[in-house]
């Protein structure tokens, strides 16, 4: 519990010390003892109360490697569409030149 409350010291400006861990774990209705090694659902449980929410998961938080790697890939931007329909190819599109027969 006190790695836990180490690592989540290291993600923002607040300290947090065992007892606050033990105060999350009570909003949480968690049952954690000063000597008890967290756990990833666990730990997920206890970062659903903090807000802001902090920018780990259970998994991250309590993974062997700490802190998280950091990609080198930059995260791509997320896409949404404004309408499911079909969309017409080249073959689809409406010819644009008129052929004039000769009279």
């Amino acid at each position: 519990m006190q790695e836990f409350a180490r690592r989540l010291s290291t993600l923002g400006a607040d300290a947090f010390t065992s007892d606050d861990v033990v105060d999350l774990a009570t909003a949480a209705d968690v049952r954690i003892s000063a000597d008890l090694e967290v756990d990833a659902s666990m730990a997920q449980r206890l970062l659903d109360q903090i807000s802001p929410t902090p920018p780990v998961t259970g998994a991250q938080i309590t993974a062997s490697q700490w802190p998280p790697p950091v990609s080198s890939q930059p995260a791509a931007p997320s896409v949404s569409f404004s309408s499911p329909g079909a969309v017409n190819g080249p073959a689809d599109q409406p010819s644009t030149t008129q052929v004039r027969a000769r009279a």
